[in-house]
C-alpha cells in the first residue's frame, strides 16, 4: 500500500473533464479528455488494498485492481500495466465501453465516492501504447491444432487471442466487412475510438490470428466444412436477434432496431456507400428503451443534426442512490445521465407506446403513446392518457433475445431457458469440438463478462485438444454477477 493514509487524505472523486457539449457534437472524436496523470495517481491512492477487495468479484475478469492501483500511485506505470493484461486483454475497451461493476462493488463505495477505477484503467493501458510498452506476444512453439472462432466481439477475439499464444493456429470468421464485432460496428467512436480496436486486431496479427472477414458461416461456408477442416470450433456470435415491439403500425418506413441505425452509422462514417440511408439529419427522433444502446442512439442522432430527439422508457425513472434492495456490493439500477443526454433530448419515463401513426404515405410520423400503469398483470398503459409525439424515426432499443439461429443441420444446438445456446460446465455443445462462449451463450450482458468468457472457453478449447492447459479460466457458464 503505497499511501496508509490515502482515503483519508483524498476525498474526493476526481474525474478527467468532458470536452464542451457545442465542441464535441461537431465531431465524432472521444467525449473525455485524457486524464492527467498526477490527478490519476492521486485518485489510485484512494485505494487502500482492502483485506477483502469486493472489487475483485465486482468484475468477472478477476482483475487485479488493488495492485495495480498501488503500481500507479507509485508511478510504475509498466508494471501496472503487467498486472492489468495478467486478468484482461483488451482494457482500453473495458475502461470505456463497461459500466464498472467493480466500482459499484468498491468497499471504499459504502460510505465514500468509489475509487475511479474506469479511469486509472484507461490511464494504465493509454500511457502504455503511447510508450511502446504493448507488443505482439506470439507463441514460442506450434501445437499443429486449429481452430476456428466465429464471431469477433470481445469474447471472439479473447478466445482467439489466448489460444493463439498457446501455440494453436486459430482463425476468426467474421460476416461483416472489419474484425471487432459490436466494437467496430456497434458502438459509436464518441464512446469508442475505432483506432483503439484497429490497434490490438494488429497486435494479434503479429501475434499469429488469421481474421477471414466477409465469410458468413452457414452462407459462405457451411457448418459441416468449417467442422471438418478445424480441430475445434468456437461460437461467439453474439446475442444479436433485437427484442422487437410488435404495435399496429410497426410495418411503417421509418422504424428500425436500434443496432441497425448504429451500425449504419458508423459504415458511413467508414466511407461504406449508401449506408446514410438512417440519417437523422432534420428528423424528430425517437429512441424507445433507456439503456446503453438507445444513448448510443441519442448521442448519434444528435451528431447526425436531429431536429428533436426523445427517449421513452416504459418503466419508473431509476432512483438516484441505493436503495435497501440495492444495497452493496450490488451493481445497482440507477438514474444516470450520459454523455448522450447531457447534449440535449428529452428523456420520459413510464411512457409506453400504444401505436406508429402512418403519415398516408407508409411511413412512420407519430407514435401515440400513454402513462404506464402497474397492475397485477405487470404493466399497462393507462386509459384516458393518450397522446402523440411527433417521431419520423423511430430507434427500438429495448435489448435482444438471443443468438441469430444456425439453420445449417449438422449443427443442430438446443436453447437454454433464456435462449442462448445451450453448453455444459466447460462450454461445450452437443456437437463434438464445438463450443460456446460470450452472449452467444450467456444472453445480452456487459463486455467484461464476454472478454472472461472469451478467457475461459479458451482453457477449456486448449484442455480439450491438449488433455490439459495452463489457460485462466475465470468464469463458468453459470456464474453470475453479485445480486
Amino acid at each position: 500500500m503505497a499511501d496508509p493514509r490515502g482515503f483519508l487524505k483524498t476525498r474526493e472523486r476526481e474525474l478527467a473533464p468532458k470536452r464542451p457539449v457545442a465542441l464535441r457534437l461537431m465531431d465524432w472524436s472521444e467525449v473525455v479528455d485524457p486524464a492527467n496523470p498526477e490527478m490519476v495517481a492521486k485518485q489510485a491512492s484512494r485505494c487502500m488494498d482492502c483485506g477483502v477487495a469486493f472489487c475483485h468479484g465486482g468484475c468477472p475478469l478477476g482483475n487485479l485492481i488493488p495492485e495495480w492501483n498501488d503500481l500507479v500511485h507509485r508511478g510504475r506505470g509498466r508494471e501496472a500495466v503487467d498486472r492489468l493484461h495478467a486478468t484482461n486483454n483488451f482494457p482500453e475497451f473495458t475502461g470505456r465501453a463497461c459500466p464498472a461493476p467493480c466500482e459499484s462493488a468498491c468497499v471504499l463505495g459504502i460510505n465514500q465516492p468509489a475509487v475511479t477505477i474506469k479511469q486509472i484503467e484507461n490511464s494504465i493501458i493509454d500511457q502504455a501504447f503511447a510508450e511502446g510498452w504493448v507488443t505482439p506476444l506470439p507463441p514460442g512453439r506450434l501445437t499443429g491444432k486449429t481452430v476456428a472462432v466465429v464471431g469477433s466481439g470481445p469474447a471472439g477475439l479473447a478466445a482467439a487471442q489466448q489460444l493463439t499464444r498457446a501455440g494453436h493456429t486459430v482463425a476468426v470468421y467474421e460476416r461483416d466487412e472489419v474484425p471487432g464485432g459490436l466494437l467496430s460496428i456497434g458502438i459509436p467512436d464518441f464512446k469508442l475510438e475505432k483506432e483503439l480496436v484497429s490497434r490490438r486486431i494488429e497486435q494479434m496479427r503479429a501475434e499469429g490470428t488469421r481474421f477471414r472477414c466477409g465469410i458468413e458461416i452457414g452462407r459462405d461456408m457451411s457448418w459441416r466444412e468449417l467442422r471438418r477442416r478445424f480441430d475445434a470450433v468456437i461460437i461467439a456470435t453474439g446475442a444479436t436477434v433485437p427484442r422487437e415491439l410488435a404495435l399496429p403500425g410497426r410495418e411503417l418506413g421509418g422504424i428500425h432496431p436500434a443496432m441497425h441505425y448504429l451500425a449504419a452509422a458508423n459504415r458511413a462514417r467508414n466511407g461504406v456507400a449508401g449506408e446514410n440511408r438512417f440519417d437523422a439529419a432534420g428528423k424528430d427522433v425517437v429512441v424507445i428503451g433507456g439503456g446503453d444502446t438507445g444513448a448510443d442512439c441519442v448521442g448519434t442522432a444528435h451528431r447526425q443534426g436531429a431536429r428533436s430527439v426523445t427517449s421513452l422508457a416504459i418503466g419508473e425513472r431509476p432512483p438516484e442512490s441505493r436503495t435497501p434492495d440495492q444495497a452493496w456490493p450490488i451493481h445497482p439500477k440507477l438514474f444516470e445521465i450520459s454523455s448522450s443526454h447531457e447534449e440535449g433530448g428529452e428523456r420520459r419515463y413510464r411512457a409506453s407506446t400504444i401505436e406508429f401513426v402512418d403519415d398516408g404515405a407508409g411511413a412512420v410520423s407519430a407514435l401515440r403513446i400513454a402513462q404506464t400503469g402497474f397492475t397485477e398483470r405487470g404493466r399497462a398503459p393507462i386509459p384516458g392518457t393518450e397522446h402523440t409525439i411527433d417521431a419520423d424515426l423511430v430507434l427500438i432499443a429495448m435489448g435482444f433475445t438471443g443468438p441469430e439461429e444456425i439453420s445449417d443441420p449438422s449443427l443442430d444446438l438446443r436453447r437454454d431457458p433464456s435462449g442462448g445456446f445451450l453448453r455444459d460446465r466447460d462450454y461445450a455443445t452437443d456437437a463434438a469440438g464445438v463450443f460456446v462462449a460470450g452472449d452467444a451463450g450467456r444472453g445480452q450482458s456487459l463486455i467484461v463478462w464476454a472478454i472472461a468468457e472469451g478467457r475461459a472457453v479458451a482453457a477449456a478449447v486448449d484442455r480439450h485438444l491438449m488433455g490439459e492447459t495452463v489457460l485462466p479460466s475465470p468464469v463458468a457458464p453459470s456464474d453470475r454477477a453479485y445480486a
